[in-house]
């Protein structure tokens, strides 16, 4: 992903409807937030398009888009820290299995661009 990421607008829908129970309005600016989101969490074109066509399918997607960034940027930031203390250790095979775990699940591509990365850092680092 080469745009810059900004989710703190879908956060803020997210918490005012989710969280708060406002109502989904879903008008042109809304909409192109879940489909901008939807991509960017890893949710195909098509499946945003389809689930937009309804009130229940958009917040589905908006539910969906949220559990995505916020179960992906917890396992990840879980992943890093375990990873650092491997890497202090100097188990350097625990700290990349770490990210190969991260890889092996998640499907937001913001995230996997980051275990990706940290991943081929350690590349250089010694092997057992």
């Amino acid at each position: 992903m080469s745009e810059k990421i900004d989710w703190d607008p879908i956060r803020a829908l997210a918490r005012r409807v989710i969280r708060e129970g406002a109502p989904l309005v879903l008008d042109d600016d809304v909409r192109a937030l879940l489909r901008r989101t939807a991509r960017e969490v890893g949710i195909g074109d098509a499946n945003a398009e389809q689930a937009l066509s309804t009130d229940e399918g958009a917040l589905e997607l908006l539910r969906e888009s949220s559990r995505r960034i916020t179960d992906g940027s917890n396992r990840l930031m879980d992943a890093l820290h375990r990873m650092y203390r491997h890497q202090k250790a100097g188990d350097f095979d625990s700290a990349r299995q770490e990210m190969r775990d991260v890889l092996s699940v998640e499907v937001v591509p913001h995230y996997r661009e980051v275990a990706e990365g940290q991943l081929e850092d350690l590349e250089d680092e010694p092997r057992k």
